[in-house]
């Protein structure tokens, strides 16, 4: 699989059987990506706008979902090129991605106090403030008709775990998938960072021209962060999903947005933290009212 995966000497120590073993094992390829943007109307070479850190696959998709998402591009027809260029590593690398905008496409500014370096575990750690990250999205996905069944939900987890090839290798990376509302698989994309496996797919949906996402639900392999939720409001999905909790900035945002934001997607059991009309109950008790809180069934 590339530099998406790395092997390397480790010792397995098993206390239960008392031993203690070297052996090969497969971990998770992570490097830094650095985006270039500018355009043909701009003078002297393309500035650095972002350095992620990321595992090396989708790059162009990457950094086309990270600008649509910060704000930087509209669509996709905003870009003239976009490229894998040479580094400074030795072998090459090609850790850096070109992008050149159209003539009538502000460049980006780029604001020291607004710094855009990604780790694999934060997408906005170096934004000034939440709210020069609080980007409107151009669709409104409070209207959006999609209905999921909680019944369905519950099935995206295995769905998205069975395209996960390099998790199968590591144990290591997040992953996001982006499914109808039937459920079926549109994209799935793995990364050390949640952002990243979110910008990936939202890259690739750009590029296949299928913004806005609308009638889509976004599946994320880890929490729900203020980020992904934006990103995910970014694309006009109406439906994030993640099998671990949110944050309280993402259900506020999610319920600004009008989007349906569900948390703890595990097994047979979720927690719907905002948009709820969307999630239709489980067919067994759908007729049954529900319960305030400290009212008893008799």
């Amino acid at each position: 699989m590339g530099r998406v995966t790395d092997r390397r000497q480790i010792v397995r120590v098993d206390l239960a059987t008392g031993t203690s073993v070297r052996r090969m094992d497969s971990i998770s390829g992570e490097e830094p990506l650095e985006i270039r943007v500018g355009n043909r109307a701009g003078s002297g070479p393309r500035q650095g706008l972002a350095v992620t850190m990321r595992t090396p696959g989708d790059d162009i998709d990457l950094a086309v979902g990270f600008l649509f998402t910060e704000g930087v591009i509209r669509s996709a027809d905003d870009i003239v090129t976009a490229q894998l260029c040479a580094g400074t590593d030795t072998p090459n690398t090609y850790n850096v991605v070109d992008i050149v905008l159209g003539d009538d496409v502000p460049a980006p500014v780029t604001d020291p106090a607004r710094a855009f370096y990604t780790t694999s575990a934060c997408g906005v750690c170096g934004k000034a403030s939440i709210d020069a990250i609080r980007t409107r999205s151009r669709w409104d996905v409070a209207d959006d008709p999609l209905t999921a069944p909680a019944e369905l939900l519950a099935t995206l987890p295995d769905r998205l775990r069975a395209a996960q090839q390099a998790f199968d290798r590591t144990g290591g990376l997040h992953a996001a998938g982006l499914f109808t509302g039937s459920g079926d698989p549109v994209l799935v994309r793995e990364d050390v960072g949640r952002h990243n496996a979110v910008d990936k797919v939202i890259g690739r949906a750009a590029r296949d021209g299928l913004l806005p996402l609308r009638g889509h639900m976004l599946l994320v392999s880890g929490r729900a962060s203020f980020e992904l939720t934006q990103k995910a409001w970014m694309a006009g999905i109406p439906l994030l999903a993640a099998v671990s909790a949110p944050s309280s900035l993402a259900v506020d945002l999610a319920e600004e947005a009008g989007m349906t934001l569900v948390g703890f997607l595990r097994g047979s059991a979720m927690n719907v933290y905002a948009g709820a009309h969307r999630v239709a109950p489980p067919q067994a008790h759908r007729s049954t009212p529900a319960l305030e809180v400290g009212q008893a069934r008799h």
